[in-house]
């Protein structure tokens, strides 16, 4: 057994049908800090959502679930401590915890199993108890690098991303997407005058000593010509360094991630901020497991495009920042509507990797598999590191 590893929350409710019984526990495994403003923060406020919404439940929750924090504790042992404690469900926020939740779910085949961003269900190595979840983040980035793009008056567009896999590429080619659509077709400049940079840290989040700091990374590029950062990972110091730049005279512009208030008081340089909303996709799969209608399943959910910031329904959205202009602000708003009415397609060809080889031919639209499965970086993207 695992010690004194779990942070408890509940939540006292009125007299009601559930005040007799016992409540269904469900545990979150969060790769870093509740409380990190950003990735690890978005998915403890989707169980805090499900705890407020829905009477007779209670949460648990394991930060800093990763192999530098816990080198010698793993998925499944963490999860053996969550079991003891009573959860029914288990969530696991990274797809770096994919192997050892299979473990867990195999040796615990009446406890309920969310791997987010993972892809068990479509390989189908994932046993009955265990589902998939993921949402199309892929929309906001779009967002995001169509923001940058109207933005920047350098034509210099730096990405700080976590480490190079799948997912993580699939997201800094959205947002490079984004930017060349409006440099292009709103902006009518050439494509080719548009630099687009992306800087792997190694890890989600900084870990001293073990990734690159993202500080350091941010820093380096506004000290070469590059005036907007957008951050993949959970960084909120990117902002702030901004800021600093601006003190120092420097035009610099930030997009955070992950967390829809991450521009609060920072109005000046804050362009906007892509972010999950997990408590709604949470909510439906804790009812099936609570009421045993629980079933395998892979999801991978888009915004609601009726109103993409809507905390009741949305999976994926983009709050505008107070630093995005006014006119910018109304392209995005028209940029928006077209993705949704899908009458602007990001991902159709004629597309490239990095290399050349054809991501998607001309006249085709990728796939969910090619999206999902991404190789590479797109032609267009400079990912060598600034470290020389």
């Amino acid at each position: 057994m695992v010690l004194g590893l779990l942070a408890t929350v509940a939540v006292i409710f009125p007299a009601n049908i559930y005040a007799a019984a016992k409540p269904f526990v469900f545990g979150l495994l969060l790769a870093g800090a509740h409380d990190d403003q950003g990735r690890s923060q978005a998915h403890y406020e989707g169980g805090r959502y499900v705890v407020e919404t829905m009477a007779g439940t209670k949460m648990i929750y394991i930060d800093r679930a990763n192999p530098a924090d816990r080198p010698d504790v793993t998925i499944a042992q963490l999860v053996d401590d969550m079991v003891e404690k009573g959860a029914k469900l288990i969530i696991a926020n990274s797809v770096d915890m994919q192997a050892g939740i299979r473990e867990a779910a195999l040796k615990h085949p009446k406890i309920n199993f969310l791997q987010i961003a993972g892809d068990d269900v479509l390989t189908g190595k994932a046993p009955q108890n265990l589902s998939n979840l993921m949402g199309r983040m892929e929309y906001a980035k779009m967002m995001a690098g169509f923001a940058a793009a109207l933005t920047t008056k350098t034509g210099n567009i730096g990405y700080v991303g976590p480490l190079d896999n799948e997912q993580s590429r699939r997201l800094a080619a959205s947002c490079y997407l984004g930017a060349r659509y409006a440099w292009a077709k709103v902006l009518k400049k050439d494509p080719k005058d548009l630099k687009f940079h992306v800087t792997w840290i190694g890890f989600w989040f900084n870990i001293p000593d073990t990734t690159k700091d993202p500080a350091q990374v941010a820093i380096d590029y506004f000290n070469s010509d590059y005036d907007v950062v957008i951050s993949g990972i959970t960084a909120p110091e990117i902002p702030v360094l901004a800021r600093q730049m601006r003190e120092k005279d420097k035009t610099a512009w930030a997009i955070p991630y992950d967390n829809a208030v991450a521009c609060e008081a920072l109005s000046d340089v804050c362009l906007g901020v892509p972010f999950f909303n997990w408590g709604p996709a949470y909510l439906d799969f804790i009812r099936a497991a609570r009421s045993g209608k629980w079933r395998r399943r892979w999801i991978w959910l888009k915004p609601d495009w009726k109103n993409i910031n809507n905390p009741a329904i949305t999976a994926v959205g983009f709050v505008a920042g107070p630093a995005l202009s006014a006119s910018a602000t109304v392209q995005l708003d028209t940029f928006i509507s077209d993705l949704a009415t899908a009458k602007v397609n990001l991902f159709k060809g004629p597309l490239n990797y990095e290399d050349g080889k054809p991501f998607v031919k001309a006249g085709q639209t990728a796939s969910n598999k090619q999206i999902w499965y991404m190789e590479q970086l797109l032609e267009g993207i400079d990912s060598q590191s600034l470290q020389k």
